[in-house]
């Protein structure tokens, strides 16, 4: 059987992308409406919020693929094959702890305290024994109806079979292992906020 690739993007986020991008922009529009000559100087804070929501929430994702894991964040890009795995945590965001480090995965964080109100037995059915503690327990996090805790299983189910399987043997290769920075994200923002304080301060 041929594994099924799984990309996730949160749709909230998304959603509270597109809404911020759009107020910005008919926020710049009024300006231009009222007064031309003052836009160009004080459109600069809006244009900066507009492309930091798209950084935040729109460009954050998860990509679980057939030798690895490609993890999207803000300021860089992680691709994690399987063997470098070591465990998948949910403490305060999905997690994966590999052989080079600990990679928080920013489009999974873990849900807030009222989410977690009210889980039953029934939530955490299925969970693999790699998630559990010392003592046996589990995470709120881990609930396989929160997204962190269906993203978390989703990635422990596939890590477990492989290395069942004896796919781990070779061990690990470090070379294997990509980080990716997002040097023209990183540049736009910061230039951005030099913009928007210059024209809220000169």
């Amino acid at each position: 059987m041929s594994f099924q690739e799984v990309v996730y993007r949160p749709v909230f986020s998304r959603v509270l992308a597109v809404v911020t991008i759009v107020m910005c922009g008919l926020g710049i529009a009024a300006l231009f409406w009222s007064d031309p000559a003052s836009a160009v100087r004080y459109m600069w804070p809006l244009v900066f919020v507009a492309a930091l929501a798209w950084a935040l929430f729109w460009r954050p994702g998860l990509r679980v693929e057939e030798h690895g894991i490609t993890v999207e964040n803000v300021l860089r890009t992680h691709f994690v094959p399987w063997p470098s795995i070591e465990s998948i945590d949910t403490r305060f965001s999905l997690t994966l702890h590999t052989a080079a480090g600990r990679i928080g995965v920013w489009a999974a964080p873990a849900p807030g305290r009222h989410r977690t109100l009210g889980l039953a037995p029934g939530d955490f059915e299925g969970i693999g024994e790699t998630a559990r503690g010392g003592a046996g327990e589990l995470r709120p996090a881990d609930a396989v109806t929160t997204m962190s805790g269906n993203l978390a299983q989703l990635i422990r189910g596939r890590w477990e079979q492989l290395r069942g399987a004896g796919a781990f043997a070779s061990g690990v290769d470090p070379e294997a292992s990509t980080t990716t920075w997002h040097w023209a994200t990183i540049v736009l923002i910061a230039a951005l906020g030099v913009a928007a304080a210059i024209s809220l301060l000169v």
